[in-house]
């Protein structure tokens, strides 16, 4: 008989920063829309399925973070660390990826990017 996780998604900052501080890495379906993560380190995290709409993800570091299939529109992710994330399916539509490391990050064609934003200029790769 399979094991079905019934844990509640992470919807409050404080939790989601205890339970990574305690070697926790599995965030998948975070409700973290609007919420403030200014400067974060969440580096290897499961993200995917996260609701980071309108997120301050500035400063954070998300090197090597799977957010795949997550929401990210219009959040701030100025100066952020995603060098080698998983990008795959994301929404970044009116997301702020002024100054963000983007080398070696995965999308596909799913991805949404904000209007005018060149991925392969930004160094992300394109995986199908």
């Amino acid at each position: 008989m399979s094991e079905v996780n019934y844990q509640q998604p992470i919807s409050t900052v404080a939790t989601l920063m205890e339970k990574y501080h305690l070697g926790e890495r599995d965030f998948s379906r975070a409700e973290l829309g609007d919420a403030d993560l200014q400067g974060v380190n969440l580096k290897g995290s499961d993200l995917s399925y996260a609701d980071l709409s309108t997120a301050n993800l500035s400063g954070a570091n998300l090197r090597g973070t799977d957010l795949s299939f997550a929401d990210l529109s219009q959040a701030n992710l100025q100066n952020a660390d995603l060098r080698g994330a998983m990008l795959m399916s994301a929404d970044l539509r009116h997301a702020n990826l002024q100054g963000a490391m983007l080398e070696k990050a995965d999308c596909d064609r799913n991805t949404h990017f904000p209007t005018n934003f060149d991925p392969i200029t930004a160094g992300l790769q394109h995986k199908d």
